[in-house]
């Protein structure tokens, strides 16, 4: 069949390193896609949200499946978009409705989804402008830190962890009467601190049924030992070592099963991805939040730790058959270290050549982030340019295998996280 995959960041390059392998898949194409994506199959200049173009790019092209990368196109309704147009139902979107992709779309309503169904999550009020001043009265007393989350998509930027009042006040105010945000930020949530060690866990649904991933810890800060800003994401581990066998059994029971089965309850149509973003609090598992795809750069070390057909097992969502599906992963760990520019997450410079991707071992995989082709030469285009992910059998070999491939790896001012998985060496 021929595939189409949207968007154009790690993600996207890990999705089709990992479909060009299926004898399933017979042309594969990317839209836009970057310089690494460009190995696997033939990238097509591409708005993610410009659906008529999409359509075009489909029909043109006999696209027989489309997997959606980014959570943008979907919060807007790619899905409902494929679903409504009769000369696109026939092509299986990977990807949930515009009504389930809620969940990533509005933190306000996966807040009241977990509470209806009694799924573990830190308490909250949500404030909109109108309620600006019972906002304000809240904060004055609320126990700190204090969490601010912008409802709606705010590329990764919209929480803050405030830890005295005066500074919540502030950032309440810049949210919701100054637009920091935008529209995502005419909403807020206000949230308790948790306190724990995170991890991400990956779930596939056909809608009835469900297959669970590795799952995977990324590290978000800029800086070593997880200080500065917050990032996109500039590393991951898979497995994660306190994510044992009980621990799990209590995600599945607790919340993933509920999940599933509350989306079922609602009448929301999901077919896709679910990201649950999760912390352990005092041995327990409480949800974060959840996100309706994939996530990066955990995907570039989860996929790389599936043994089983991705092509397979999209068909098998599309044809509501996950439940036939048993799901073989690889032991060894796998560990991605990603490379930015210099600046990022702030301001930045692209367009610098990259040298050294021919050094990469067996062991290892380069996956293109913010990257393009020009004249045969890779250049940066983007914060985050590119990440290495590698195997071995401990998780400090494979941190080390990463490592050694950057090391041969340069473009100017270069920079990435040495380490990467750190509380657990």
């Amino acid at each position: 069949m021929n595939i189409l995959i949207l968007g154009a960041g790690g993600r996207e390059h890990a999705f089709a390193w990992k479909i060009s392998q299926s004898p399933n898949c017979s042309r594969l194409f990317i839209a836009p896609g970057n310089a690494g994506t460009a190995q696997y199959g033939t990238n097509i200049e591409l708005i993610q949200t410009d659906f008529p173009a999409i359509k075009k790019a489909c029909l043109k092209n006999k696209i027989n499946m489309l997997v959606v990368g980014p959570e943008e196109p979907l919060v807007a309704g790619i899905s409902d978009f494929f679903n409504a147009d009769p000369e696109l139902t026939h092509i299986p979107v990977i990807g949930p409705s515009a009504s389930a992709a809620r969940l990533e779309g509005s933190k306000a309503f996966s807040k009241r989804f977990m509470q209806k169904h009694g799924i573990p999550t830190a308490g909250y009020r949500e404030f909109d402008t109108d309620h600006f001043a019972e906002g304000s009265e809240f904060l004055k007393t609320h126990k700190l830190p204090i969490v601010l989350k912008a409802d709606g998509l705010a590329a990764g930027k919209g929480v803050i962890i405030c830890n005295s009042h005066v500074e919540a006040m502030a950032e309440f105010e810049l949210m919701l009467q100054q637009n920091k945000f935008g529209e995502a930020g005419r909403k807020m949530v206000v949230e308790e601190f948790l306190d724990g060690i995170e991890l991400s866990v990956f779930v596939l649904t056909d809608g009835d049924h469900y297959v669970l991933l590795p799952e995977a810890k990324d590290y978000k800060k800029i800086g070593e030992g997880d200080k500065g800003p917050n990032t996109g994401g500039m590393g991951a581990v898979s497995p994660v070592p306190f994510a044992d066998k009980a621990f799990m059994e209590k995600v599945k029971k607790r919340i993933i099963e509920p999940t599933i089965q509350g989306l079922k309850v609602d009448q929301i149509d999901y077919r896709g991805f679910i990201f649950i973003g999760l912390i352990k609090v005092n041995e327990e598992p409480v949800v974060i939040e959840y996100n309706c795809r994939m996530g990066d750069p955990e995907t570039e070390v989860v996929l790389p730790r599936l043994k089983n057909d991705l092509v397979s097992l999209f068909r098998a969502v599309a044809d509501k058959k996950l439940n036939e599906i048993d799901i073989e992963i690889d032991k060894r760990v796998t560990a991605t270290m990603v490379a930015v520019s210099g600046g990022y997450p702030g301001s930045y410079e692209k367009g610098f050549p990259i040298t050294g991707l021919d050094k990469c071992d067996k062991d290892s995989l380069i996956f293109h982030s913010g990257t393009k082709m020009v004249d045969g030469q890779v250049l940066t285009n983007g914060g985050r340019v590119l990440c290495v992910t590698s195997f071995a059998e401990t998780l400090p070999n494979a941190i080390r295998k990463s490592m050694e491939v950057l090391k041969h790896i340069d473009f100017e001012s270069m920079y990435f996280r040495r380490d990467i998985g750190y509380e657990f060496l």
